[in-house]
């Protein structure tokens, strides 16, 4: 895998045992060009796998990234692959849903990578909106099969976009304002 873009663009990093799907390179430069420059702004990976999406957000400027990975077999490779990021990643190795109860921050940009077999999608977005961990201004992100649809309206929030790659959707969520 390599990053797609910003100071770290063109880096190799290594893909961790265990269970992964990574997102696509095209999907993730895709992707990282609609939200645009991420100076000073906050970054929340859940389901970070290799921590791809959280160094793609460090090379394009962000400044407090937080990622979260249960699966303990990918700590090491998530450890080493962090390392090159220009800011510190902070890295979370426990459940999701447990990480998004008891977090108290808030950020701009929340981007969720679940499995494909993940059957909670819809759940996990209500628990986000719920919680407030997502700034007024900001955008949620969720990445799943297409066969899985969200509801166009979640808790506080509405889906802004959504983008098709394959099999691959992607659905931007912000906060409702009325």
């Amino acid at each position: 895998m390599r990053i797609t873009g910003g100071t770290l663009c063109g880096r190799q990093i290594k893909c961790p045992d265990g269970i992964i799907r990574p997102a696509m390179d095209r999907m993730r430069e895709s992707l990282f060009s609609i939200l645009g420059d991420l100076s000073g702004k906050s970054f929340l990976d859940l389901f970070a796998g290799s921590g791809v999406l959280s160094l793609e957000a460090a090379s394009r400027g962000a400044e407090h990234i937080v990622l979260v990975e249960k699966d303990k077999i990918k700590v090491e490779t998530i450890f080493e692959n962090v390392s090159i990021s220009p800011v510190k990643i902070n890295c979370h190795f426990m459940a999701v849903e447990l990480f998004v109860k008891r977090n108290k921050e808030q950020f701009d940009i929340i981007f969720l990578d679940p499995p494909f077999p993940y059957k909670f999608h819809q759940d996990l977005v209500l628990r986000c909106s719920k919680t407030n961990a997502l700034k007024d201004d900001g955008v949620l992100l969720i990445h799943r099969p297409a066969e899985k649809p969200l509801d166009e309206n979640i808790g506080n929030f509405y889906r802004a976009d959504q983008r098709i790659y394959g099999r691959s959707v992607v659905d931007f969520y912000k906060v409702r304002k009325d």
